[in-house]
């Protein structure tokens, strides 16, 4: 399917395209909706929160109602990055107008460490300050200004020491918030003796802030059995129901969380979403009122953990063509001060320090080190990012180490036939989709035409230099936490035919129902205007993953379809021995909202909602619940060896730029993307998903930048200081295509992949363009060292020392 996105002057003719796209009409209908109109999965079709989010209809955690004397929370947080709390002076606080409870950590009733996996994470500070944005305490008002005032007449007593804010160093030191990992096949260490040459490198890759548009935001409501509801921007509702019992001292069944919709997450609330939760939790039951606590902008970024920065460094076995023959790659991840999700985070970008290439005989270390920072979190690609990032740069560095072009030895070392086993041991199905994919996209991309176009042009360009890279990604599917890959649904018929379903999954902005409805309105033959979806809650379904991990769609997908199937076979049954003259039960099948039975003169129709009728008042159950869990996926930690992923995900694309190397300005002209999503469950949603992960990894690499102080305060702590891409920093030219015939491998939704995750490591290729423009200068002889974020600073200091080498 081509679906060409231009943002050069012709943009009313691509939002024409997407509509016709859509609606079933113009030159991509064939991908939109079946022969009678039906939006089931496999159809593109709309969010179906679309009109809602744009209209202003969608509710988010800001816009539920709660009694007029609702409490709102404000936080008092740590000015400092480490030290000894000796003393916190609240009496001003607590007499301050508007106020009705304040909170510290001795007035939790319950569990005082939130850790989501291992300890560490105390809900407030007891004496011992670990990073500047820490809580203290809150402080409960009757309005937001009383709450935030309030807080400011604290007298806090600190004993400031100095903080560790260098990972390298931590890890030296054995300061690590989990045990070192170790992954490794073969005789690694031979291989790199008796190898033709050797190279080496390192590479500093910076965190990210996740910049979701809502804010971490949660009301709670007492409930008249000593429990509480819960609404939250929330990733993980299981988790945070088992975190605020935990905290209350009350069985979990006592709480109920309900997540409809988040304004974005992106990993962010998947675990630090539960302790704004909590201390609501704390203030809803000691005062019986309904509880409002919502970060602001700043106070979130200082508050929450980022991606993780990681320092990666490699030596690496070649022959003379730049084939890798085996390495040691070590890679550590800063974790911030706790343990939070780092041990996984750390494991995913050792799974991914290989990405599209045989490592041979391979060691791959991971060490988490602990620094006086906020803990870093998940985020979208969750370690694989920094992880691949490693091998990339290796790709362009044995590139001009040999002479030859990047995207020349980057094929050489895809996954191959005889080469087909990771370090990890896993073996990589369906590997010749990478060589497909890139092939494809070598030549709809005109590569090798504009690499001697962009050759010639550098040339006679002693300033402006252009730079041309193509990356590969190769992204493991599956939690590798083994017992996280389950999921259940509820589905629910009513008697005039209309659908009720309900999953563990969350939605933040990313179009999971929407997929969720479409399998459920495919399953049972109807269209999409029939089922409609509701709240993710935990009284619904309990004890449910995360949406994380871009499994989503595969395991919620599936407990749907599996709740459907269930329910469809039920209502077959019955059919035929109820209806006169009995129904043909062989070939029995539910399509455009009609039970049909037998062929020919023989088929007998009958309407969806007649069928239901007559089930409900014959007393068939009109109600199913399903359940999926992942098969085949094991990892088996001491030995580092295993399968952690059901099936990998593919893609590619193509990037160009332009680079002033006196300033280190520098402009995206191009980008081609091919991904790999199987067979396509919602083709629009997909491609959104492409574009917009694309657009997040290269703001990663380039304009992102974290920023604290030497004394461990982050600087960079709003938009003014933190540049997210905008709009006018989009490819000129942006080329998105979906790979078409290669359904999954594996026993997948409907034989569809993940589309979540995979597209961010598409950014790569603005990075490595960026490379090949600086390479320019020393003309290809040398592999530009260059940190991320690349942003114009960077460029410029690189360039100079570039051209300084060569005088």
């Amino acid at each position: 399917m081509r679906t060409l996105t231009k943002l050069d002057g012709d943009s009313s003719r691509a939002r024409r395209e997407l509509h016709d796209h859509i609606q079933g009409s113009g030159p991509l209908a064939r991908h939109t909706v079946d022969s009678h109109g039906q939006r089931q999965a496999g159809a593109s079709s709309f969010h179906e929160s679309a009109e809602k989010h744009v209209t202003g209809k969608a509710t988010y955690i800001d816009d539920i109602k709660t009694p007029q004397d609702a409490l709102y929370v404000a936080l008092g947080l740590s000015p400092v990055a480490h030290g000894t709390l000796t003393k916190l002076e609240l009496d001003a606080v607590r007499q301050a107008p508007g106020v009705v409870d304040v909170i510290t950590l001795h007035d939790v009733p319950g569990h005082t460490d939130i850790g989501p996996v291992f300890p560490g994470d105390p809900i407030f500070v007891d004496q011992e300050i670990s990073y500047a944005g820490q809580c203290l305490f809150a402080v409960a008002a009757t309005s937001l200004q009383a709450a935030r005032q309030a807080v400011k007449l604290a007298t806090l007593h600190i004993d400031e020491q100095p903080a560790s804010l260098d990972p390298v160093a931590a890890a030296g030191r054995q300061e690590v918030v989990r045990p070192t990992h170790v992954q490794e096949r073969g005789d690694w260490q031979t291989t790199l003796q008796q190898a033709e040459q050797t190279i080496e490198g390192e590479l500093f890759i910076g965190g990210q802030e996740h910049f979701y548009l809502e804010s971490q935001a949660c009301i709670v409501v007492p409930t008249e059995d000593e429990g509480v509801m819960v609404h939250t921007s929330n990733q993980h509702p299981s988790e945070t129901q088992k975190l605020v019992a935990e905290v209350l001292g009350i069985p979990f069944h006592a709480v109920t969380v309900e997540v409809r919709r988040m304004g974005g997450g992106f990993g962010g609330k998947e675990t630090q979403a539960s302790p704004w939760a909590c201390i609501a939790a704390i203030i809803a039951r000691r005062t019986g009122k309904a509880t409002r606590l919502r970060l602001p902008r700043s106070e979130d970024m200082r508050a929450t953990g980022k991606r993780h920065p990681f320092h990666n460094r490699y030596q690496l076995a070649i022959d003379a063509q730049g084939v890798i023959k085996g390495g040691d790659i070590t890679v550590i991840g800063d974790c911030g001060y706790s343990p939070d999700l780092s041990d996984a985070i750390v494991d995913r970008a050792m799974f991914h320090a290989d990405n599209a290439y045989s490592l041979g005989d391979a060691r791959v270390t991971g060490h988490r080190a602990k620094t006086h920072t906020a803990s870093n979190t998940a985020f979208r690609g969750f370690g694989g990012p920094q992880g691949m990032m490693i091998i990339e740069a290796a790709m362009d560095d044995i590139a001009r180490r040999v002479g030859e072009d990047p995207l020349t030895i980057r094929k050489r070392n895809f996954y191959r036939e005889g080469r087909d086993t990771t370090h990890y041991g896993q073996q990589v199905d369906q590997k010749q989709l990478l060589h497909t994919l890139v092939d494809t996209l070598e030549t709809s991309s005109d590569y090798w035409a504009r690499r001697q176009h962009i050759r010639d042009y550098n040339a006679a360009s002693p300033v402006i230099k252009k730079g041309l890279a193509l990356t590969p990604v190769k992204f493991g599917i599956s939690f590798t936490a083994q017992h996280l890959n389950q999921a259940g649904a509820l589905l629910h018929v009513y008697t005039d035919g209309s659908i009720m379903i309900n999953h563990g999954g969350t939605e933040m902005g990313q179009g999971l129902h929407t997929k969720i409805c479409q399998v459920v309105a495919r399953e049972l033959g109807l269209d999409l205007d029939s089922v409609r979806i509701s709240a993710t809650r935990t009284d619904k379904v309990p004890n449910t993953s995360p949406t994380a991990a871009s499994s989503g769609a595969d395991l919620n997908g599936m407990a749907a379809r599996d709740a459907a199937s269930k329910l469809r076979e039920r209502l077959f049954e019955f059919a035929a021995g109820h209806f006169e003259g009995g129904l043909d039960r062989e070939g029995m099948r539910l399509e455009h909202g009609m039970l049909i039975a037998g062929i020919g003169e023989s088929e007998r129709r009958i309407p969806w909602g007649e069928l239901v009728q007559t089930a409900y008042l014959n007393r068939v159950s009109l109600s199913e619940k399903g359940f999926y869990a992942t098969p085949l996926i094991h990892y088996n930690r001491a030995t580092g060896q295993g399968r952690p992923f059901y099936y990998y995900a593919f893609g590619a694309a193509v990037a160009e730029v332009s680079v002033d190397t006196l300033s280190g300005e520098y402009l995206v002209d191009r980008v081609d993307v091919l991904h790999d999503v199987g067979n396509s469950l919602n083709p629009a949603i997909d491609i959104g998903q492409v574009e917009g992960g694309f657009i997040q990894g290269m703001g990663w690499l380039t304009s992102e930048e974290l920023k604290w102080n030497a004394k461990g305060v982050l600087v960079s702590d709003g938009p003014a200081t933190y540049k997210i891409p905008t709009y006018g920093d989009l490819p000129k030219v942006f080329n998105v295509d979906l790979l078409e015939g290669h359904p999954n491998s594996m026993a997948s939704l409907y034989r569809s992949k993940a589309v979540g995750e995979p597209p961010f490591m598409l950014g790569m290729c603005v990075w490595s363009a960026l490379r090949d423009a600086l390479a320019s200068l020393a003309d290809y002889r040398v592999s530009p060292h260059l940190d991320t974020p690349a942003t114009p600073e960077r460029v410029m200091l690189t360039a100079n020392a570039i051209r300084n080498k060569a005088l």
